[in-house]
């Protein structure tokens, strides 16, 4: 019979060992376990999908997809990898075949982000009210220039200073090596200091 026990992590390095230890417990049917997985991860990926696909009203109906496979799946499952570049790699393979859907039948998404996702930021006393929509408009901006990015270039960029996946993880997401994953990140960046230069100077 599965065991329903919490499990906590003893150290930092520890909460791929959580994920790993429920994902056996969901191979063995443990809805519970699949719950747990689901809290410790939906916000993750369902704020990659929204910036991804620059449309927070897809996201959640993108993530639960994500989600169903990783139950699907969990019997035929192994560690081979961190469970988080395994469920990134699922994530983007979804987002890829929505964004590939929406090129063949045209369909370009105008909604504004409802929320801010902007990049992390220290954090800052009471701003005024002319200071706060400056802040918004800002991480408004940068949200606009990611998107504009080719999809690898989008993904590097994303699981990189979004979700602080580490090089070689990205890699195994992009199917790629290090080398061009650092190459993508490069070429990002300049490209986003490029179109944000004529706001940053104002």
């Amino acid at each position: 019979m599965p065991s329903s026990r919490p499990i906590q992590a003893t150290d930092n390095g520890g909460e791929d060992a959580i994920d790993v230890a429920l994902m056996h417990r969901i191979a063995e049917g443990d809805e519970r376990a699949f719950r747990e997985l689901v809290e410790r991860h939906q916000n993750a990926v369902v704020g990659t999908v929204a910036r991804m696909l620059n449309d927070p009203a897809e996201a959640e109906d993108i993530a639960q997809l994500a989600f169903l496979r990783v139950w699907k799946h969990a019997k035929r499952w192994r560690p081979d990898a961190k469970f988080t570049t395994y469920l990134f790699t699922i994530t983007r393979n979804l987002v890829y075949n929505e964004s590939r859907r929406r090129s063949r039948r045209k369909e370009v998404s105008t909604d504004e982000r409802e929320e801010d996702s902007g990049f992390q930021m220290a954090a800052e006393a009471r701003l005024e009210p002319r200071e706060e929509a400056l802040k918004l408009e800002m991480h408004e901006q940068i949200d606009r220039a990611i998107a504009t990015l080719p999809e690898a270039q989008r993904t590097a960029v994303i699981l990189y200073s979004y979700e602080s996946l580490p090089y070689e993880e990205i890699a195994v997401v992009l199917k790629t090596s290090v080398s061009s994953v650092k190459s993508l990140l490069f070429r990002a960046r300049t490209t986003l200091r490029e179109r944000l230069a004529g706001y940053m100077a104002e």
